[in-house]
């Protein structure tokens, strides 16, 4: 008999798909042989020999489910093999091939040591060492990049009263792109294709403002991408706000945004504030995480046939995206690594 609590663990096991293989068949063997299956149809079944199905039948009788478990004590390991283990690690950390390659991999590193690849790669594991993994950075060398950063944090997550947010940035040199040989289109086991050779019909830039609490885009594109356009544009933000409401905007360091005609402007509409980014630090933008979507979802394959199509497909992606429109849940998972 099984009961009720050791029923639910067995078929927790039976169908997990993390847990070892070998473990999901005796889970499966144990419910089958309560129902009242055979020994002889139960290995056929889970293409095993009788003598299998009889083994863990009685030691789940005289142990339950701890006797489901494996009882290998693994292999022994080989003298010296702690040595081997530092030896590598060091190698990976500290030395480079004498190919003068700019990364070691498991079988150049096994040649070096005079051992096989496979106990590389497992030490490799052990360590979570990855030498053919690359990341790059971006390090701001903006002296006031707390001070910077602070504030626009801070109005990500407690916005002024009856103030507007928008983080504002242009998106420059979207090409419109016009495929030459006809798309094949997905099918079963074939991904979609695109010729090789293609058609630039030119370039457009386009401005976006997101609205934070929302979520909501205001676009517009542009032939170039100069302050002229970038005042237009904030114009184009002010209108669509109450007259006098206070609108901050987040924008980065690009030139175009500090222009005299810029100054002026913003002495001009006292209700619109500026706050810049620290220098290479995008990532406090959230706009640029709209840009990314907008990238992958239309542009990246997109196929235009003009400058004009292009803007037409962009404005109306804008459209379909505020229908449904959220805010972006942005957080900062460790602010002690960078300010």
């Amino acid at each position: 008999m099984i009961s009720p609590p050791e029923r639910k663990r067995l078929r927790k096991m039976a169908k997990s798909r993390s847990a070892r293989s070998e473990d999901s068949r005796r889970a499966r063997i144990v419910l089958a042989l309560a129902k009242g299956s055979s020994l002889r149809k139960l290995s056929a079944q889970e293409q095993c020999s009788v003598n299998t199905v009889r083994l863990w039948r009685e030691r789940f009788t005289a142990e339950r489910l701890s006797g489901l478990f494996s009882r290998h004590r693994g292999r022994q390991a080989a003298a010296g093999s702690e040595k081997l283990h530092a030896r590598i690690m060091d190698w990976t950390l500290h030395r480079k091939p004498a190919s003068r390659a700019t990364q070691w991999s498991t079988r150049a590193l096994a040649r070096a040591l005079g051992t096989n690849q496979s106990r590389v790669a497992r030490v490799w594991a052990s360590a979570g060492l990855q030498p053919h993994r690359l990341r790059r950075y971006m390090a701001s060398n903006d002296p006031d990049f707390e001070t910077k950063a602070a504030d626009i944090i801070g109005l990500y997550l407690k916005p002024p009263l009856n103030a507007a947010i928008f983080c504002v940035d242009e998106k420059s040199a979207i090409q419109a792109l016009d495929r030459l040989d006809p798309v094949l289109p997905l099918s079963p086991g074939r991904a979609e294709r695109h010729g090789f050779e293609y058609f630039r019909h030119g370039t457009l830039s386009l401005y976006a403002a997101l609205e934070t609490q929302s979520g909501q885009v205001l676009g517009k594109t542009t032939q170039r991408h100069t302050s002229a356009e970038f005042v237009a544009f904030l114009n184009d933000l002010i209108a669509t706000q109450p007259a006098g409401k206070p609108i901050h905007a987040i924008v980065d360091n690009l030139s175009a945004h500090k222009t005299k005609r810029v100054i002026e402007f913003l002495a001009a509409n006292p209700n619109l504030t500026l706050h810049y980014t620290p220098t290479y630090s995008s990532w406090l933008n959230q706009v640029e995480i709209w840009f990314s979507k907008i990238q992958r979802d239309l542009i990246a394959r997109g196929i235009f046939i003009s400058k004009g199509d292009l803007s037409r497909k962009i404005m109306r992606y804008i459209g379909q995206h505020n229908k449904t429109a959220r805010p972006f849940k942005w957080t900062y998972r460790n602010p002690s690594h960078r300010i």
